[in-house]
């Protein structure tokens, strides 16, 4: 199948194209790094703002993204907004580029991003049919490919390229040293990084918890040397089952102190409760999401980008389900009935999105100090 939309949208004339496994073949142009050649899982984004921080996350490690809203890039770029030390995606799908931002805070284009860091970007193409595919038969392995491509080697690429089930992410993304981040506080908290967005980092320095940032095959016996008040467990990249080095950590370390996770760091404290992880179809990634809170009776809407999910029937007894997602019935919030140990699968930081879920984090300060 081959789509051309037969529209110049970003005034550009170096080609580009996107091959999925299904055979579907996208002709657009090209941006960013312009002659390039890029693969990974398709996935799609439904937020209208934010782009900087997609690009930015390090869970799209991996993945080429794709927004659903038509017009990206209008605001432009702040580094400010970065959620990490650079771009992680593998590359970036539009149905339309501006190449001329206005904002007094933008720094730079979407276009000059991906140049800095050698992403291929492609535009004018239609995003909508690609969002609807995705929709029905789940996300795929795509390539993408600026300047000259060939499309047989395209096409079989995208079914040859191993899946993101097989693939391991998280060491691509995580710091390789410890760093540390202060606050005027005296909580002592070790983030076990698979990933993390620096707007996590920022919400517990606000609330007088000083950070220690170790890689995520940082040892248990090394943390509990360390003695923090507690243990966080960050967002991430890949198949959860495949980080089976902070699953064990996490095993021991469940009941000697606090630990609270975010995304990956939550389906990595369901695995280590004993509980299995799944592949969603086309996965949560946006900034409208409802999740419904058992404990208080209201429904938040969340921001949300993750292809996995716990699934609730493995759930040990003494586990307990506190939130739920509205549109799917999977499992947004757990909490151990006994020990000190809270997650949730969407991200509570926002950025972007609504700040509706800042609360995780008090009740993640509020354990700390009852257990000091």
């Amino acid at each position: 199948m081959v789509v051309n939309c037969g529209k110049n949208c970003g005034k550009n004339t170096k080609k580009a194209a996107l091959a999925l496994e299904d055979g579907t073949f996208v002709e657009g142009f090209a941006f960013g790094n312009e002659e390039c050649w890029a693969e990974g899982e398709l996935v799609f984004n439904t937020a209208m703002t934010g782009y900087v921080e997609a690009l930015t996350d390090p869970s799209y490690a991996g993945q080429i993204l794709m927004m659903t809203y038509p017009l990206i890039g209008n605001y432009g770029v702040c580094r400010d907004d970065f959620e990490s030390d650079g771009v992680k995606v593998e590359g970036f799908v539009v149905r339309e580029l501006c190449r001329n931002p206005s904002n007094w805070r933008s720094e730079l284009s979407v276009d000059e991003l991906l140049r800095e860091y050698g992403i291929p970007g492609i535009e004018g193409i239609d995003t909508r049919m690609l969002t609807r595919k995705i929709r029905v038969y789940g996300a795929m392995k795509a390539v993408l490919a600026t300047g000259s491509y060939d499309r047989d080697k395209m096409l079989k690429r995208a079914v040859e390229q191993p899946s993101i089930v097989d693939v391991d992410l998280v060491e691509k993304v995580c710091v390789k040293e410890t760093k540390r981040l202060e606050s005027d506080g005296n909580l002592e908290v070790i983030l076990v990084d698979c990933g993390i967005k620096m707007s996590i980092v920022k919400q517990l320095v606000k609330r007088g918890v000083n950070v220690t940032i170790v890689p995520y095959n940082y040892p248990a016996k090394r943390i509990l040397e360390l003695d923090p008040d507690g243990v966080f467990i960050s967002n991430g990249p890949g198949d959860p089952a495949r980080v089976k080095v902070t699953i064990d950590t996490i095993k021991q370390l469940i009941g000697k102190m606090p630990i609270a996770g975010i995304c990956l760091g939550h389906q990595l404290i369901g695995l280590a409760l004993g509980a299995k992880t799944f592949k969603l179809k086309f996965g949560h990634r946006g900034a409208n999401q409802p999740v419904k809170d058992f404990e208080t009776g209201r429904v938040f809407i969340s921001s949300q980008n993750h292809g996995f999910a716990v699934d609730e029937k493995t759930l040990p007894k003494d586990v307990e389900v506190t939130q739920i997602n509205l549109n799917d019935g999977t499992v947004e919030g757990l909490k151990h009935r006994e020990l000190p140990l809270i997650s949730v699968q969407y991200h509570p930081e926002a950025s972007p999105g609504p700040h509706d879920t800042y609360f995780f984090f008090d009740r993640f300060v509020d354990m700390l100090k009852v257990y000091r």
